[in-house]
């Protein structure tokens, strides 16, 4: 029987560690996505719906710094798309925001009518102590975030930190004969 070598097993251990850090994420998934949607489906909403946002996790956009900025805003500022009082105001052509607290975060374009033509984004950050320990149901209704229209619902979260911590012990314990020294 082939074993594995101690490498391969700290290999092992190592990449199932890394995959419960805080992550940075391109917002839009590219480096040009921090734009005016060419339709309703390139939304970044959208993209956002597919993504599970974690509490330590940090957004990262590219962009022009001289022709475009990020402001982090409040919800009425979202919906109203007004630029005029941001709670942060981002313009170095690279910003990174460490999403620190669960909750939805609200951005939109610096750039005066970005905004209105759909150049903003929800974020919605669930912190550990809401995620479910065992097969993620539909979300909750009372974690929807309302916005102009329907409510936009968190994206739910598995169970994969408790998940991934209870496999790196059993292959500890199955793999620690096996690995040849």
């Amino acid at each position: 029987m082939a074993g594995f070598s101690s490498t391969t097993c700290l290999l092992l251990i190592f990449l199932l560690l890394r995959s419960s850090e805080a992550r940075d994420i391109l917002v839009g998934g590219k480096a040009d996505a921090w734009a005016i949607p060419s339709s309703e489906s390139q939304s970044l909403n959208k993209w956002a719906e597919t993504n599970r946002f974690r509490t330590g996790d940090t957004l990262v956009w590219k962009y022009d710094s001289a022709k475009d900025s990020v402001l982090l805003v409040t919800k009425e500022d979202y919906v109203n798309c007004n630029t005029s009082s941001p709670i942060q105001q981002y313009k170095d052509g690279e910003t990174k925001i460490v999403l620190d607290k669960s909750g939805p975060f609200y951005f939109i374009s610096g750039t005066k009518d970005h905004c209105e033509k759909g150049q903003k984004l929800i974020v919605v950050v669930l912190s550990q102590r809401n995620r479910p320990s065992a097969v993620s149901p539909a979300p909750s209704p009372a974690l929807a975030v309302e916005i102009d229209g329907p409510a936009v619902a968190p994206t739910p979260t598995s169970s994969a930190s408790a998940f991934k911590a209870g496999l790196i012990v059993a292959l500890m314990g199955v793999l620690a004969p096996l690995v040849i020294f």
